[in-house]
């Protein structure tokens, strides 16, 4: 795939010492009820490891914005389930959802990394949008 198809697919990039965290964002108007004031949105993640040597995926740290402003914290274990080991040159794909009861917000965040050495880093998540329109 090209530089220019991922930037399509996934329109929002970070890269952290050479480990690239993509997203891409869907409003799902089928799961969402704005008259219970519930929206929903699924993201697709893709972390793609470019360094020299295997990391693996620890923790989240979400931070969701809502529309008011109100800031939601979300901390836990892997994502998914999973604790994903990356190669070099390898990836990982997720999909997971958002629900908020605002029509819009953003999320952003981190992922807590471990290489093969043991060491510990952080690595960002970019910020995206959450529209419903």
């Amino acid at each position: 795939m090209t530089i220019d198809a991922l930037a399509m697919l996934f329109p929002n990039v970070a890269v952290t010492r050479g480990i690239a965290v993509r997203v891409a964002v869907s409003y799902l108007a089928e799961q969402s009820d704005p008259s219970s004031s519930r929206w929903f949105w699924s993201y697709h993640v893709r972390v793609e490891n470019g360094s020299d040597v295997a990391v693996q995926l620890l923790s989240r740290n979400w931070k969701i914005v809502d529309g008011r402003g109100t800031v939601h914290e979300v901390q836990g274990e892997g994502v998914v389930g999973e604790m994903p080991l990356i190669a070099p040159g390898a990836s990982f794909d997720y999909v997971s959802g958002c629900p908020l009861d605002t029509p819009t917000g953003t999320m952003s965040g981190s992922y807590r990394m471990v290489d093969e050495d043991g060491s510990a880093f952080d690595i960002d998540i970019p910020r995206f949008q959450l529209l419903s329109a």
